[in-house]
């Protein structure tokens, strides 16, 4: 059993100051009032008995009704110290939220003092190099290669400026990998299956790469894959940062492997999964940041399942506010089993990660019963694979799933410039499988 999670009076307090003032003021949550208890109660108990905030909400409300009085969004806007921005998530319909880059820096500086690396590293002067798809961050140039003055941008460096990593070629990742060297980074931010993919390549030439002294690896799930390819070709630490557009900064990855809440930018609250579904203390997180001055967002329903430490506790000492032991993967990249169990994407991904020669995978369940598996792999006994997969997705999914898998070339990402690894291509809904009575119990 998870210990009970210690927080500072100051978070409670934020939290209820927050919870109040967007109940009071704010025409997002006016619908919420007749679920709130009273002041009364536990501020836990109050959270607990509100509604998920999901990205309909914001849709139908945005902007005013998330905007704190005495705020200004015309003269925010002119100023230049908010803009509007859209989300690019995996598999999630685009949303707007309000941006205020002052917010999302500070939220980023406190959860650095969640790993001993980037407590070290990250100076906030620090050069960092970001390899990503310039549809979520960075400058965009499919016809033409930017030279470096072209994608710097005061102590960042962006590796890529292509929205299709078709567009690769071998001197293109020969350039990232020579940059690398030339730019030095202490920390080099990336998505895991850009870099995975940048690391494939960097392995086949036994081209030499610089090391930084820590690797963040964000925007993605980060697989099995992934890791076992960047670690053929770099020996930094990597650590996995977690958060969204609206919230934040909300997990980091410490040196010890577990993720810590980042208690001083945000609040969490845990619902967990009814018995029997994707394993013991797994659930959904609705996440409200505690600072932003321009954008009330409340009980947040970031859209990902996580795995509860079970002890509470980790060798790194930090132990305020909730602790995982994994992200478990976003709920639209589930599955189900012929009996009906909520599948996660890192139990998948787990099974998957234990074939050899797998360069790069997409899972899409297209019936109750139906599984297609695509493959990109230079193994040269395509059938034998096969036949592996096939087995293994069996044992997972039931001996009578009907498993189909391909061969691919490649992989390629979602408009959005991210990659799925999984997908049902029927609805599975998050509501049928959280456990309402530990909610109504303010557990």
């Amino acid at each position: 059993m998870q210990k009970m999670c210690c927080f500072s009076p100051e978070y409670y307090e934020r939290s209820r100051n927050i919870l109040e003032n967007a109940l009071k003021d704010l025409s997002a949550y006016k619908s919420w009032q007749a679920f709130d208890p009273g002041p009364r109660y536990h501020i836990d108990t109050r959270y607990a008995s509100m509604p998920a905030l999901t990205k309909k909400d914001i849709r139908e409300h945005f902007p005013d009704g998330f905007v704190p009085s005495g705020k200004d969004i015309k003269q925010g806007l002119e100023s230049g110290e908010i803009e509007f921005v859209k989300t690019s998530g995996t598999c999630d319909v685009s949303v707007t939220n309000i941006w205020n880059q002052k917010w999302w820096d500070e939220s980023e500086r406190l959860s650095w003092k969640l790993n001993s690396h980037s407590a070290r590293l990250a100076t906030g002067t620090h050069n960092e190099a970001i390899l990503a798809n310039p549809i979520n961050v960075g400058f965009i140039s499919n016809d033409a290669d930017l030279p470096v003055g072209k994608r710097r941008l005061v102590r960042f460096l962006y590796l890529n400026e292509k929205t299709d990593p078709a567009l690769w070629t071998p001197a293109f990742m020969d350039r990232m990998t020579d940059e690398l060297g030339e730019f030095k980074p202490a920390v080099f931010e990336a998505n895991p299956s850009l870099l995975a993919k940048l690391c494939r390549h960097i392995a086949e030439r036994s081209k030499p790469v610089f090391q930084p002294g820590l690797i963040v690896l964000t925007y993605e799930y980060p697989s099995v894959l992934h890791y076992r390819q960047i670690r053929r070709v770099f020996g930094s630490p990597i650590a996995s940062s977690y958060g969204s557009t609206e919230t934040g900064y909300v997990f980091m990855q410490c040196e010890e492997g577990k993720f810590h809440q980042n208690s001083e930018s945000c609040r969490i609250d845990f619902q967990a999964l009814k018995p029997g579904h994707g394993g013991h203390g797994i659930g959904r997180i609705l996440v409200t940041p505690l600072s932003n001055p321009w954008y009330r967002i409340i009980h947040f329903d970031v859209g990902d399942l996580v795995r509860l430490d079970e002890s509470g506790d980790c060798p790194c000492g930090r132990n305020s506010g909730i602790i995982l032991s994994a992200i478990e993967g976003r709920m639209t990249t589930a599955t189900l089993t012929l009996a009906g169990r909520l599948v996660t994407l890192r139990e998948l991904d787990n099974i998957i990660g234990g074939l050899s020669g797998v360069d790069e995978y997409r899972l899409e369940q297209t019936g109750k019963d139906s599984y297609d598996l695509f493959i990109v792999s230079q193994r040269n006994d395509k059938n034998a694979l096969a036949g592996e997969a096939s087995n293994l997705l069996k044992k997972l999914y039931g001996d009578g799933a009907k498993i189909s898998v391909s061969y691919e070339n490649a992989i390629f990402p979602e408009s959005t410039g991210k990659y799925r690894l999984a997908k049902a291509d029927f609805p599975i809904n998050v509501e049928d499988y959280i456990d309402k009575d530990c909610i109504s119990e303010g557990k």
